[in-house]
């Protein structure tokens, strides 16, 4: 330690952090000066270099005037200490289970990865409440999707995706047995009702088309790169569209019964709603979307508990739905 300065009482995150600035701020920087900024011994110097490059920083070492110096490949600037309260990591634990039903895929290998990452610059006691903490949400997911055989297609997509190269993938519609094969510039990913789905621009349809992950058989990344459009927001080209499907909009109005209307009416199905509620109890929702065959399933979700008002077509459309159902039983 320099002469004349006063050690300082470092925890490990802070000790870490501090290191982080060290090497950050010059090209390079040798075991013995970090042990001799931080008051620490060289071992426990080297466990926290472990911890640093465990957590993904590029750390690189290379010999410097005959002494060993560590410096990142990238500059790193005003990384903050990594501190976490208790609420934060219970709330990162919730979101971590959230992603089981992303099994087979590649974000949910990134987040165990992430979780690893934090779990090795975090202190011991630390650590252990993220064990206990693990058990403190539990995700009750159904009607989950196999995602294990489009891993690597998925893997190819999210590169696309950072990078904005073209793909060429295969995919296979529903209700159909061929494969067919579309060049596209891929633009978002959307999860939906526990979906993942590609938007974006098809070439070979010349239009924006949305393909469902779990039907795609095959992807090639090509050389091309393409322009993301400068008007184009996710969130606004499906604004109009009841769930991911777009298509002309129409105004629809649905009655609830009194045993369901506080169900409906307190969540938000869709941002045009507007929600009245009548003296009996019963709720009247309607909207402006698009997405006909979307609306028309959630509807028959709520069976004899909802009727649709408006519009007349689709009244009658529900009707022959529900008398074809009436006919099975």
């Amino acid at each position: 330690m320099k002469k004349g300065k006063p050690a300082k009482k470092y925890s490990q995150a802070g000790r870490v952090h501090d290191i982080i600035r060290l090497i950050e701020a010059r090209h390079g920087i040798t075991i013995e000066e970090l042990a001799e900024e931080t008051a620490v011994n060289r071992r426990t110097i080297h466990r926290d270099l472990n911890a640093i490059q465990e957590a993904g920083y590029p750390l690189v070492s290379e010999w410097l005037n005959g002494s060993k110096a560590y410096r990142f490949l990238t500059r790193f600037k005003d990384v903050p200490p990594i501190n976490f309260t208790l609420q934060e990591l219970m709330t990162l634990s919730f979101l971590r289970s959230q992603l089981d039903i992303l099994k087979g895929t590649p974000f949910r290998e990134d987040m165990e990865a992430i979780f690893h990452k934090v779990n090795s610059v975090l202190p011991p006691r630390y650590a252990a409440h993220m064990e206990r903490i693990a058990r403190v949400s539990l995700p009750l997911l159904q009607g989950g999707r196999d995602y294990g055989k489009v891993a690597e297609p998925l893997k190819l997509m999210r590169d696309a995706l950072l990078y904005q190269y073209r793909l060429t993938l295969g995919y296979r519609p529903p209700g159909k047995r061929r494969t067919a094969e579309y060049k596209v510039d891929p633009y978002t990913l959307i999860f939906y009702k526990g979906g993942l789905y590609l938007l974006g621009y098809a070439h070979n349809r010349k239009a924006l088309r949305t393909f469902a992950v779990e039907r795609i058989s095959h992807v090639r990344v090509e050389k091309e790169r393409f322009e993301m459009p400068e008007e184009f927001r996710p969130e606004e080209q499906l604004k109009s569209a009841f769930g991911i499907v777009e298509e002309k909009a129409m105004t629809v109005k649905v009655r609830f019964s009194p045993q369901i209307a506080h169900a409906v009416g307190d969540r938000l199905w869709h941002p045009t709603q507007k929600i009245r509620r009548e003296r009996d109890g019963s709720a009247l929702l309607s909207f402006t979307a698009g997405g006909r065959m979307e609306i028309i399933s959630w509807i028959l979700s709520y069976g004899r508990y909802a009727e649709v008002l408006e519009p007349e077509d689709l009244r009658e459309e529900v009707k022959g739905i529900v008398t074809e159902m009436a006919g099975m039983y």
